[in-house]
């Protein structure tokens, strides 16, 4: 199969450039009280087209991808074009998707990227490395592509998180077009698939030599998976699942397990309110149930857990962020329970897409607008 890497902008492809300068530092909102913590809103960028991710590099730049445009690279307030970019499909939900660094970036330089790519038969959620120069991505290698591609151009998940052993997760929305290919263990969609940094297949993933399952299945049953985290206390992985109309779901992902959509739902069709149409029961033996239901609905998009000294008194909690409902939820979570939620920011910076807390211990947010935002968290 042969890959193109550049940018959709062929006037861009071989050239760095300035997208322009916006106020750092900026507070639009001074001291928000919550239940524990006193924080600014500070804006550290704005102008951004339907940002979908950040990543934090060592020199203190951040990497925002804009589902739409590509990506850029913020530096005190400017923002510059990131060229060599992969072919991506930028239509409806897709796009160019989340980005993140290598844990042993500094010694190795490598970025992660998913995307969605498209050809005459429909788009797959793809994966693909690469080392930046200067802001040109170079030594761009394909990972992985989920093996079905499919029409039309929604549910992608493309989360990315790495593990403690090194190996990596990816989500892969069920793609909206069939919500029980979930259930089908030979196709990609509605799993978390599990790869080595190399995109090769780990010999302990749960499946690996069963021929009814693919082997970089690690878990299955989902339907669109845009938020993921590994607590650094615990090595427990959760994610945020978009469920119909409500359902919206926090799981402990593990190894081997099947989560039930859509042959158990706690959400409604879309259109009528009632049961959700492929769907025998809201609960069913062998299916793992969510730890958490989102109610109202938060349509959940990006996941942190806080361990930074800055935000003592959040230490452990999750940060989930929200979509329609324009939010992000605190949860408080003992023994695999969420005993306490804290709703955070309501309507503060729009569309929640994600929720990171970067090295210097700050949480960021990023705003899903046309005319988004980056956003830090600073305590008072």
């Amino acid at each position: 199969m042969k890959h193109r890497y550049r940018h959709p902008s062929m006037a861009l492809a071989l050239a760095v450039s300035l997208v322009g300068t916006v106020s750092a530092q900026e507070v639009v909102r001074e001291g928000v009280s919550t239940e524990y913590q006193r924080f600014d809103l500070v804006r550290v960028a704005s102008g951004l087209s339907h940002p979908w991710a950040v990543a934090f590099l060592p020199d203190g730049r951040q990497l925002v991808t804009e589902r739409s445009e590509g990506m850029v690279a913020i530096e005190d307030g400017t923002q510059t074009r990131v060229t060599g970019l992969p072919d991506f499909h930028a239509t409806n939900q897709g796009g160019m998707l989340d980005v993140v660094l290598h844990p042993d970036y500094e010694n190795n330089g490598w970025i992660y990227i998913t995307y969605s790519r498209g050809d005459r038969r429909g788009t797959v959620p793809a994966l693909i490395r690469a080392r930046l120069d200067g802001h040109e991505l170079v030594d761009v290698e394909p990972l992985f592509e989920s093996n079905e591609y499919t029409r039309p151009g929604r549910h992608y998940g493309s989360r990315v998180v790495f593990l403690e052993d090194g190996t990596l997760l990816m989500t892969i929305g069920d793609r909206g077009a069939e919500p029980p290919r979930a259930q089908d263990t030979l196709d990609h969609s509605g799993s978390v698939v599990r790869l080595n940094d190399d995109g090769s297949v780990p010999d302990d993933n749960p499946f690996v030599g069963d021929d009814a399952y693919a082997p970089e299945i690690h878990a299955y049953g989902l339907r669109n998976i845009q938020g993921i985290a590994l607590h650094p206390g615990t090595g427990e992985v959760w994610a945020t699942d978009h469920g119909p109309r409500g359902g919206d779901e926090l799981n402990l992902i593990e190894a081997g397990n099947n989560y039930g959509w859509p042959t158990v739902t706690l959400g409604r069709d879309y259109r009528t309110e009632e049961a959700f149409p492929d769907a025998e029961a809201r609960h069913k033996e062998g299916m793992v149930e969510p730890v958490f239901e989102f109610l109202p609905t938060l349509a959940p998009s990006g996941l942190a857990v806080v361990d930074s000294d800055r935000f003592s008194a959040w230490e452990g909690n999750l940060l989930a962020g929200g979509l329609r409902a324009q939010r992000i939820l605190r949860l408080v979570v003992e023994d695999q329970t969420v005993i306490h939620a804290e709703e955070l920011l309501h309507g503060d910076v729009g569309r929640v897409r994600d929720v990171r807390q970067g090295p210097d211990g700050y949480i960021y947010v990023l705003s899903d607008e046309s005319d988004g935002g980056l956003y830090r968290l600073e305590p008072r």
